[in-house]
């Protein structure tokens, strides 16, 4: 079988390397999988610098979110066992895991309704117990994990405050249903959410960027209002002023996703219902800006690494690239 490895640590268009290798042998617990599609996540870039919480040995594949199918036919979505990632045509997972693929979404958005929507639903009802009527806020809105955050935010009844950077992120933020949108290229993050909340600031905000992201954060939070830190793909870990929380009255919250998949595995099933239903009822789909074949993953990771794609990248097996391309069903 094709399957992307990495030998050193770098970026990823430079240290992925295609190449032809024999599929991996489920240990146990653990199930083959054919991919469907596999989406493309900021911790791939992480794992391919040796910068990720995780660092499986070397060479590895990364891939960390796929739509598969077993051996009798089932599609299911999984997070694969690393060091057989999904930019394969084959990967490995832990068969206790497997989650079903909702009907009513190709396999590319399947895939997506995976870990960005399951961090979404913790983040916002696990840890920051959204309201409806209330103000969420989220950092850049337009990409694959902030997507996902504005979509179960109206869902759940909130006002979307969106900020992206450059007029094409900002088109896609309105058309994901943010009811305003702020460019942080050109306009005063914490002076437009002041504006648009009356001077309160936002109930909840949602912040998967890090950095200067985080600051405006804290300052444009509202009285016992939430930041829920989930990520810093600015590269930049802040470093809270806690005096700042204590004074203001809001409230930090950490949220690291896997962890529910080894504490609390049955929450993780009872989100994916919760996701299933609401993408049964059209209230979320997720937003595939791309499917590209196993050839282009290389460089579509790193197109991703560097915020130059919105939504997600989904790489698709090479027929199913070429159909969509074609305009024809794969």
């Amino acid at each position: 079988m094709q399957a992307w490895q990495v030998h050193e640590n770098g970026e990823p268009d430079e240290v992925m390397r295609l190449a032809d290798v024999a599929p991996p042998t489920p240990g146990e617990g653990q199930v083959l999988l054919k991919v469907r599609a596999a989406n493309i996540n900021f911790p791939d870039a992480l794992l391919c610098r040796g910068q990720y919480q995780v660092r499986p040995p070397l060479p590895f594949t990364p891939g960390v979110e796929i739509c598969g199918e077993t051996e009798d036919g089932r599609r299911v979505l999984a997070t694969p066992a690393l060091p057989h990632g999904g930019f394969a045509e084959y990967a490995l997972a832990d068969a206790r895991a497997l989650l079903p693929a909702p009907e009513n979404l190709d396999d590319a958005e399947a895939a997506a309704l995976h870990i960005g929507y399951q961090t979404g639903w913790f983040g916002l009802h696990r840890r920051a117990r959204i309201e409806a009527g209330e103000t969420l806020l989220v950092h850049a809105a337009a990409g694959g994990v902030g997507s996902a955050a504005v979509q179960l935010g109206k869902a759940a009844g909130a006002t979307v405050i969106g900020v992206v950077g450059g007029p094409e992120k900002a088109a896609v933020a309105r058309e994901l249903g943010c009811d305003v949108v702020v460019d942080r290229r050109g306009e005063d993050v914490v002076a437009a959410v002041k504006d648009a909340t009356g001077g309160r600031g936002a109930d909840v905000v949602y912040d998967p960027v890090g950095g200067a992201a985080y600051t405006q954060s804290a300052k444009s939070v509202a009285f016992e209002g939430r930041i829920v830190v989930v990520g810093f793909a600015s590269g930049t870990i802040p470093s809270p002023a806690l005096n700042h929380a204590l004074v203001k009255n809001y409230t930090i919250l950490g949220l690291h996703w896997g962890l529910y998949n080894t504490k609390d595995p049955g929450l993780v099933r009872h989100c994916h219902e919760q996701l299933t239903e609401l993408a049964a009822r059209g209230a979320v789909r997720p937003l595939v800006s791309e499917r590209v074949p196993l050839a282009g993953a290389a460089d579509a990771v790193r197109r991703v690494a560097d915020g130059r794609t919105t939504g997600r990248v989904a790489v698709v097996p090479d027929k199913a690239a070429e159909a969509l391309e074609k305009g024809t069903a794969a």
